[in-house]
């Protein structure tokens, strides 16, 4: 029923404007208390098999809402409603921004693919931490809360600027992402490199102590797929130094090449990040090589490239403890996480795995063996 509605309807609008259509339905059912407990129980059926403990949270589950759906918090309930088990937020940047101009937000349908170069729009985290120190959940759930550099900070004030905004959101995070990875923010990805992101990420890790003193807030940082293999071992090896508390895997890329891209050439040529289905073969490769080299040591979050049930389960065999999708959600609709739940639940019942956190990394632990 969705595909029709979806080729009947959304295919024919703007794809930005499809998106905030979307979001006032959201919002405007998780209003209604009749009507947002029967589309909880309808979408979100919980699964006990399912729990997952991450990151010093129980979740329902290991499924989440990626960063860049929902980027002012303003729609935590709403998603938790259809199911998602955390929701991460964001991208916030210190300072208030309007992103790129318009039209930056692209459908490749045939390949189950989006491309964007929003730029990190969003009200700023002053407004933001306002917005969830207000917020009266109607669905409590792990809320994650990504952070970006304000595009007109130079580089070399980077690391203040993202004090700035931990400083304003951390008490308010049940964990934090540092973002480098997106590439629609000039110079953002030159931090990736570990001279840069070892004072950058110590900084934050020091003012989200600073700033909450009574728990700790867990600090994630968030990488690109086009990373060379080296430097994700880099990365994972600091991670691991700076004793953070997991990598989210992966960003949208940058590539177009070897995508096997089928929609139309001036679609695929657009500028900005790609993500959905062309992105799930790296994404996934990306997550392998983490696990290998940090284990068990820190939490990964698989993440570029989810579609279905199979998806979710292949990112957990390779060594994710939670997965996260966006772009498929887009082309599924609101039953999305409900299939993804019932297929895990299915997945994990005829595996030989107890439980999902002993099927975490099983593929890594069995060539191993």
């Amino acid at each position: 029923m969705y595909r029709l509605f979806f080729a009947l309807f959304f295919r024919r609008m703007d794809a930005e404007k499809a998106h905030h259509l979307a979001f006032r339905w959201i919002q405007l059912a998780v209003r209604i208390p009749v009507l947002r407990t029967f589309l909880a129980a309808a979408l979100a059926p919980r699964y006990k098999e399912l729990r997952t403990e991450a990151l010093g949270r129980r979740m329902h589950g290991p499924f989440g809402l990626a960063a860049g759906f929902d980027k002012n918090a303003v729609a935590i309930d709403g998603m938790t409603m259809l199911g998602f088990d955390h929701v991460e937020i964001g991208t916030v940047t210190a300072q208030p921004q309007p992103g790129n101009p318009k039209k930056r937000l692209f459908r490749l349908v045939p390949d189950r693919a989006l491309i964007n170069r929003m730029g990190f729009n969003n009200d700023g985290s002053a407004s933001v931490a306002a917005r969830l120190a207000a917020r009266n959940p109607v669905f409590p759930t792990t809320v994650g809360v990504n952070i970006g550099k304000t595009k007109v900070v130079p580089e070399d004030e980077a690391s203040a600027d993202y004090v700035t905004s931990t400083e304003r959101l951390a008490r308010h995070a049940d964990y934090l992402v540092v973002n480098v990875s997106s590439p629609n923010t000039p110079g953002l990805r030159n931090l990736q490199a570990v001279d840069h992101l070892r004072p950058l990420l110590t900084a934050v890790r020091e003012a989200a102590d600073r700033t909450v003193t009574d728990r700790r807030v867990p600090l994630l940082v968030k990488i690109a797929p086009d990373l060379a293999d080296a430097d994700v071992d880099a990365v994972a090896d600091l991670a691991v130094e700076l004793g953070l508390d997991g990598i989210i895997a992966t960003n949208t890329t940058i590539a177009r090449e070897g995508l096997g891209l089928t929609s139309d050439p001036a679609l695929i040529a657009e500028t900005g990040g790609l993500s959905g289905a062309p992105v799930k073969e790296r994404s996934l490769e990306v997550l392998r090589r983490l696990y290998a080299r940090v284990g068990d040591s820190i939490t990964l979050v698989g993440v570029g490239g989810i579609e279905n049930a199979e998806d979710a389960w292949q990112r957990i065999l390779a060594g994710a403890t939670l997965v996260q999708g966006y772009s498929a959600f887009i082309y599924q609709g609101p039953f999305w996480c409900r299939a993804i739940h019932k297929g895990l639940a299915t997945r994990l019942r005829n595996s030989p795995y107890a439980t999902l956190a002993e099927a975490v990394g099983a593929e890594h632990k069995k060539v191993t063996a």
